[in-house]
């Protein structure tokens, strides 16, 4: 070939190349599908599904679920998330793994009445206050700026006076019979309590047909005398749910309601565990029969 047409070749491809390159800048590229956002996983934060699913519940807690049902009992109460709340004894804070996340998300409050402090208090009921007070202050962007006071029979305001939209009683009635401070936990409650706001109460249930003791000591009351402490105090009974009824409670049991779940007694209160003690049908049953009552105080 000669050197000229070597030249025209070359050209000629340079051309084509640089015809091709061309070609190729003026292409509209393929633009990518807009993806569809990622679906939550879980609940909405800051509902009440969230705070009871919350990854910082122990496993334990979340296991007694099926027989408490957080979300229908508070709903039942009609909790929100703007409210002041009171929980009278949260014990080691079942509940309150749910309610502190849940109002301090919403903007609420809320009041943990404890037990009784002082010279003369038992001091396990002590060591309980401090550990779930050290553990609600050691994560307040979680739990919030927890208000801590007292109840018992010597103690002052749980909250104050008519600031609080709802009033808690989880299981504690029984023990309040027992100490002869039931009617000031109502009327502490009462106090607490805006015109309009709810008292809800949750309390092993004794049959009705059972004789009541004063002192409840096998942990079961009467849902009629509970509405007769509310109505003693100035509440008016709006409605009861059978949320947490369990009909195969017979409430025979040799430690009362304490022999089921959670506290599994094997032996009386305060007495070493008997491990010969047969759990199987007390643990067929699982946890007690409770009333669940929603009470108001009068506008």
């Amino acid at each position: 070939m000669s050197e000229r047409s070597t030249r025209r070749a070359v050209l000629a491809g340079a051309c084509m190349a640089a015809f091709a390159g061309l070609a190729a800048c003026g292409k509209k590229e393929d633009k990518a599908a807009p993806q569809a956002p990622a679906a939550p996983a879980g609940p909405p934060e800051g509902s009440l599904e969230w705070a009871v699913a919350g990854p910082w519940r122990p496993a334990n807690d979340k296991a007694r679920d099926v027989w408490r049902h957080p979300v229908e009992t508070l709903r039942f109460f009609g909790l929100q998330p703007r409210m002041t709340v009171v929980d009278f004894w949260p014990g080691s804070g079942w509940f309150i793994d749910i309610l502190a996340p849940y109002l301090n998300k919403g903007g609420g409050t809320l009041y943990l009445a404890g037990f009784a402090e002082g010279p003369a208090a038992d001091p396990a009921q002590i060591a309980i206050n401090n550990t779930l007070k050290a553990r609600l202050e050691g994560d307040k962007k979680l739990y919030g700026q927890v208000q801590f006071s007292a109840f018992g029979a010597g103690t002052g305001p749980v909250a104050p006076v008519g600031t609080a939209d709802l009033v808690l009683f989880m299981r504690y009635i029984h023990a309040w019979m027992a100490a002869g401070i039931a009617e000031k936990a109502f009327a502490d409650a009462y106090a607490a309590l805006r015109p309009g706001g709810v008292l809800g109460v949750e309390q092993h249930r004794l049959q009705p047909d059972e004789d009541q003791d004063p002192a409840a000591a096998n942990g079961y009351v009467q849902e009629a005398f509970v509405k007769q402490l509310a109505a003693e105090a100035g509440f008016v009974f709006v409605e009861a749910s059978e949320i947490n009824a369990n009909p195969k409670d017979t409430k025979d049991h040799p430690f009362g309601a304490d022999t089921l779940a959670p506290t599994r007694l094997t032996a009386p209160m305060g007495q070493p565990a008997d491990p010969a003690f047969d759990r199987t049908k007390y643990d067929a049953i699982g946890e007690s029969d409770r009333m669940t009552l929603k009470f108001r105080k009068p506008e």
